[in-house]
Formats: structure tokens, sequence, C-alpha cells
């Protein structure tokens, strides 16, 4: 019972002091680093440029702003509309939300398309540098930034000593039992 505490508050302890989270740990946003980069940066402003992008841009912006002129103009009006006029103002409002939503979607697909292009040509050249980083800083283990493990030194790896003191373990309470 001692040995668990003492090993449970050893844990505590490693995980609360930030001395212990600066040698051979790092971590990294992927996306963040290659969209950061002036590559991206000349992929985006080519996609602006884009004559399909930069329409659904502006027809999603108009939309929205003729959506929220019939919206204003309904709480201003509200009182003195008929049923059938409030009723046709409100069938524009969702008819023009659902049309934003549908550009919305074509515009974020072809942001989506360009940054995995950007990620495509850039994949190699960002696992070399990120090999070479671990490398240089003595890396043992990578976060992804938020997510999960991205490597590990083998050496770290306690998966294989757990297994076989388990199996001790177990074949001991075997032997006490028998």
């Amino acid at each position: 019972m001692k040995n668990m505490f003492k090993i449970n508050l050893l844990a505590v302890l490693l995980l609360c002091m930030p001395t212990f989270a600066a040698e051979g740990i790092a971590v990294i946003d992927m996306r963040t680093a290659v969209l950061s980069t002036q590559a991206a940066n000349d992929a985006f402003k080519a996609l602006e440029e884009d004559a399909d992008y930069s329409a659904n841009l502006e027809k999603a912006q108009s939309l929205q702003a003729e959506r929220q002129t019939i919206a204003e103009k309904l709480q201003k009006e509200l009182e003195t509309l008929s049923q059938e006029d409030i009723a046709k103002m409100q069938k524009d409002i969702q008819a023009k939300g659902k049309d934003i939503e549908f550009l919305a979607g074509k515009i974020q697909q072809a942001q989506e398309e360009t940054a995995q292009k950007v990620f495509a040509d850039n994949g190699a050249s960002m696992q070399k540098i990120i090999g070479e980083l671990i490398q240089a800083k003595q890396i043992k283990v990578l976060f992804q930034k938020n997510e999960s493990i991205l490597f590990s030194d083998p050496a770290l790896d306690l998966t294989d000593d757990v297994t076989s003191m388990l199996d001790v373990a177990a074949s001991g309470t075997n032997t006490q039992s028998e």
C-alpha cells in the first residue's frame, strides 16, 4: 500500500512540475506550421484570385447583406405587416440562408482542397525537417499539439515491461493459490 502511494505521489509530482516538460519532449502543430509558410500564403492568394472562388465569395456576401436587410425590415415593420408578408419575408430569409450555406460549403471545400495541396506539396520536406529537429534537439517524445503522440523513443515505451510484470504477477498469484 505504501509503495502504491509513493508511486502515485511520484506520478502526481512529475505531472505537476513544469521543469520535467522541457527535456526530450516537444509539441508541434503541423497544420499551423505548413499553413503559415510563404507557399501556403501564395496558394491562398491564388485561390482568392480564382474566378469561381471570388464569384462564390461575392455572391455569399451579397446574399448575406440581402438577408440582413430583410431581417432588419421585418424587425422594424413587424407590427404593421400582414401575416402573409411576414411569412414571405421569413421564407426569403430562410432561402437566402440555405443559399449562403451552400456557397459557404463550396468556399470551405476550395479552401480545404488548397490546404491539402499545400500539405501534399510540403509533406516530404516537413517529415525530413521534423526528423532533423528530433535528432538536433534530442527529442524523445513529440506530441501533435492538442492531439496524440507523433513520435516516441522506443526506449521510453513501457508496454513490454508492463506486460512482463503483469505476467510475473499473474504467475505469482497462480502459484500462491495452488
